[in-house]
């Protein structure tokens, strides 16, 4: 069984609206975790748990561990949207994460880089490379007018809308976008031993712009997301 996050209603809502029942069930069930539902089913006749997070690192770290400990994932794939980073990347555009770091981790009054947690082995968690090779393949053919980047997802509980916070995110950790969930999804994997994938179509710059951006293009972002969702679905062994 696969899980899959997103942060948002609208995120979820258009996977669940094409999700079947298993076996006998028409429709898929529903259960509620630490004030969350879950919603199993099928997806490209794959079994899923689907779950709307809320926002922020806190809310999706948490549904990621109902995800291990409950539902016993075999992986965790986290679909949703996301403010570029590079130059090269527009609005539109997919971004599939080589790994994730929470870039609001701040210890550096006791002698640590930013972004780095004290007495844990890593900070930099690595995502899975067959669930990137599958969801690259699914891109280039359900979206082929889109451009898809490989790189890092920086991610903390800031919506990043201003350009001197951009620049200096960009000089301390690179990365591809920045958003408030994904790292989080990812170090509760990496502690959990599950592998995981994040999917983030650009909504905005990350910038001055982004409050403006934002709305309008955001329909189109997870529109984006949801086909590759599907069509992984019908990949993944």
């Amino acid at each position: 069984m696969i899980g899959i996050i997103g942060a948002m209603d609208k995120e979820v809502d258009d996977l669940k609206a094409i999700m079947s029942g298993i076996g006998d069930a028409d429709k898929p069930s529903v259960e509620e975790h630490a004030g969350m539902q879950f919603w199993t089913g099928t997806l490209s006749g794959h079994e899923v748990v689907l779950v709307r997070s809320g926002i922020g690192k806190v809310n999706a770290a948490i549904a990621a561990e109902v995800l291990a400990a409950i539902y016993k994932v075999r992986a965790i794939i986290n679909t949703g949207i996301a403010g570029s980073l590079n130059a090269n990347i527009d609005i539109g555009d997919i971004v599939l994460s080589t790994d994730a770091l929470e870039h609001d981790m701040n210890v550096k009054g006791l002698g640590y880089d930013r972004g780095v947690i004290p007495d844990q082995s890593d900070s930099i968690y690595k995502a899975d490379d067959e669930l990137r090779s599958i969801a690259k393949s699914v891109c280039e053919k359900s979206c082929p007018d889109v451009k898809v980047f490989e790189g890092r997802v920086v991610s903390g509980d800031i919506f990043v809308s201003e350009k001197a916070m951009k620049d200096k995110m960009i000089k301390d950790f690179g990365g591809m976008c920045t958003e408030m969930e994904g790292a989080a999804i990812a170090h509760t994997a990496w502690l959990n031993n599950i592998p995981f994938l994040i999917i983030r179509s650009i909504s905005d710059k990350a910038d001055d712009s982004a409050e403006m951006d934002y709305p309008s293009f955001q329909k189109i972002a997870i529109d984006n997301s949801v086909k590759i969702i599907t069509e992984m679905m019908a990949k993944l062994s």
